[in-house]
């Protein structure tokens, strides 16, 4: 089908402000249905340019359109805070032009896919259905620190001003250990007033509320497709919304008209069959474009497609299964107890992951933020890990191993992840992280899944409660993955106090998250037994 485009096209927003986009649209139809893509990145990219086109061809028309303050959109550009009302006067715009039949789905990915959040709460008219990719969460969900992580400064130049920066020039590794974090934006040679005035609010309050849409699914009464990967650094977002979705969305319509689809792919979903130094094989890479063609035809065009509610790739076994929820129902919680005897600090130690709970112990290791522990990752927010070998970072004996023996058969883990540690320290507020990592018969230690819990925030972000004397419970949710475990392999888990960049540093003082720079040396402790029984929560699907 033909298509021909309209460009540089004013929309006026209810405070004056126009926005710009572009219209790609078939040849001529007179009235079709609408998508609209909206984007930090310039509208007129090639990728962008190139989606356009082909949802045209298909029938559909495509608005492109630069957010405010970026491209040729007026304004300036606040990270997420005038989005979801922009959207909306869009929508409303848009409705009312004689070519749009009163249909409008959206899609996009990141940036893109949470201002479709923050729109569709506001029941825009004409919005009928959304494809959502690698949606980020809301505040302090992927990052449950208090404050914006140090990589995410790197995001902040790439989209400082109207044009993309080039944030590769930028020695990201001095800036991201300058202290006290307000201080960093120091060496980039320009302000950022939100980053700023974000960093005084270290607790979710009324200021984060206003950029929220996790807490408002019950508002909602559309059909999603969420999409993201097991290495999307943001992958938390879209199980998240899947699961609030189905089960708490407005009407059975819209629970029953959910679907998720996951791959072994990270932020930049289905760009490559190989990660890292991983290659997840050639069923790894789909036609994702026609998936997403399927979905609008059958929620604007009411054209039957096939229909299916979990898609995710299993990765070890390299191929996709279908389930009918998630969890999948398939899916037995099993625990793994952690336990040492002489000590679990490095891999070389005798840290145990068993099936059952031995003695009373614990385990103890020194955590010092001037040196913290490495998480592996470019110095840039674009890929933020991967399935990385471990196993070097593992010599530290600020990292509590704990082991399972070599695995007599496959073991299939699909679902979330979780650990559940008795902790104690010598400060007042520390940081304990967990990591899952798949240990193949050669000693790579293949990162699968982790998380972290800031002890400060343990019982929730909206207050802060130090730790108490003595031993604390603390529940680390380490994300979902799909993995199988060949027979010979080992399950490992890996417990320490930063992971660095990746999340900023706690100093261990219980003062100011963002404008603190005094560093103090903890001793941190992981009990284990039958009177703590600290363990690594994982779902199983037995053949």
């Amino acid at each position: 089908m033909d298509i021909k485009i309209r460009r540089y096209i004013k929309i006026p927003m209810s405070d004056g402000v126009k926005l710009v986009g572009d219209l790609y649209y078939p040849h001529g139809k007179e009235k079709f249905p609408l998508l609209i893509f909206r984007t930090p990145y310039e509208r007129d990219s090639k990728d962008y340019r190139e989606n356009a086109k082909y949802f045209s061809s298909n029938g559909f028309g495509v608005l492109s359109v630069d957010v405010r303050g970026r491209g040729d959109s007026e304004g300036d550009f606040i990270p997420y805070f005038n989005e979801g009302k922009d959207g909306y006067d869009l929508m409303r715009w848009a409705v009312d032009q004689p070519y749009c039949d009163g249909r409008i789905g959206t899609y996009g990915g990141s940036y893109s896919a949470r201002i479709q959040w923050l729109t569709a709460i506001l029941n825009p008219p004409g919005l009928k259905t959304m494809i959502s990719i690698v949606s980020p969460s809301d505040p302090f969900v992927e990052s449950p620190t208090g404050i914006e992580e140090p990589m995410h400064l790197s995001w902040r130049y790439l989209v400082s001003g109207r044009t993309n920066k080039d944030n590769k020039e930028i020695n990201w590794g001095k800036i991201y250990r300058k202290l006290p974090i307000a201080s960093m934006v120091e060496d980039l040679g320009f302000e950022i007033p939100d980053f700023l005035e974000g960093l005084k609010h270290q607790t979710f309050d009324n200021y984060w509320e206003r950029i929220s849409y996790q807490n408002k699914f019950h508002l909602l009464n559309i059909p999603v497709l969420h999409i993201s990967g097991w290495y999307d650094d943001e992958q938390i977002g879209t199980f998240i919304n899947f699961v609030g979705m189905k089960n708490g969305s407005a009407t059975e319509f819209s629970r029953e008209n959910q679907s998720m689809l996951i791959g072994p792919w990270g932020h930049e979903v289905n760009k490559d069959r190989k990660l890292g130094n991983l290659d997840f094989g050639p069923d790894s890479v789909i036609d994702l474009r026609k998936v997403e063609l399927d979905w609008f035809r059958r929620y604007l065009m009411e054209e039957e497609m096939e229909k299916w509610k979990v898609k995710i790739f299993i990765m070890g076994e390299n191929r996709w299964e279908y389930y009918g929820n998630w969890p999948p129902e398939e899916s037995k919680e099993y625990s793994l107890f952690l336990t040492s005897k002489i000590g679990a600090n490095s891999r070389f130690g005798d840290g145990r992951l068993t099936n059952e709970l031995n003695g009373n112990d614990y385990d103890e290791y020194t955590y010092d933020p001037e040196n913290p522990t490495p998480f592996i990752t470019d110095d840039t927010a674009e890929q933020i890990g991967g399935p990385d070998d471990y196993s070097p970072i593992e010599r530290r004996d600020d990292v509590l191993v704990y082991t399972s023996d070599d695995l007599r058969h496959d073991v299939k883990i699909v679902g979330p992840v979780e650990a559940d540690l008795f902790v104690e320290s010598t400060a007042t507020d520390t940081d304990f992280m967990a990591m899952l990592t798949d240990v193949w018969p050669n000693g790579y230690s293949q990162r699968l899944c982790d998380g972290m819990v800031r002890c400060r925030y343990r019982n929730g972000m909206n207050k802060v409660e130090f730790l108490n004397k003595g031993v604390n419970f603390v529940r680390i949710n380490m994300w979902n993955t799909g993995h199988l475990f060949k027979r010979g392999h080992k399950i490992r888990l890996d417990i320490t106090s930063s992971f660095f960049p990746k999340y900023s540093r706690n100093l261990n003082n219980g003062e100011d998250l963002a404008y603190s720079d005094r560093i103090i040396v903890a001793k941190n402790r992981i009990y284990h037994g039958e009177k703590y029984p600290s363990k690594l929560k994982l779902r199983i699907i037995e053949k």
